[in-house]
């Protein structure tokens, strides 16, 4: 399994922007690597995945024009540039990672611990 840890978390305020980033250990450049969040109460949302290459993305459609994953596979990283963040956006963001892009939690084997992000408004 691919060990993951997120980076990056904070408080922001609404409007600003913030980036985190996902490192992993061996295996990290053989995955799909996707971003999900949690707010309290409420179900695992996805956010974005990237393929092996980094040439093929998917965003949710809360999040689409406002945020980018991208992936440096020499560094064994993926980020997630969020930007126009909204309070809405408040919630634990995830890092997973699997071998096929996809929307449910279900499709990826291995997950970070997560970290927290905070917009305030």
């Amino acid at each position: 399994q691919v060990q993951l840890l997120e980076l990056g978390g904070g408080l922001v305020p609404a409007g600003g922007s913030m980036r985190l980033s996902c490192l992993g250990s061996q295996y990290f450049n053989a995955s799909v690597v996707a971003w999900f969040r949690q707010a309290p109460g409420k179900e695992r949302e996805f956010v974005a995945s990237i393929n092996r290459r980094g040439d093929n993305t998917h965003y949710s459609d809360s999040t689409k024009g406002r945020f980018t994953i991208s992936r440096d596979n020499a560094r064994d990283t993926v980020f997630l540039q969020m930007n126009s963040l909204k309070p809405g956006d408040t919630a634990a963001y995830y890092c997973a990672a699997g071998g096929v892009p996809s929307s449910t939690p279900q499709s990826y084997s291995s997950w970070g611990r997560g970290t927290q992000v905070t917009v305030s408004s």
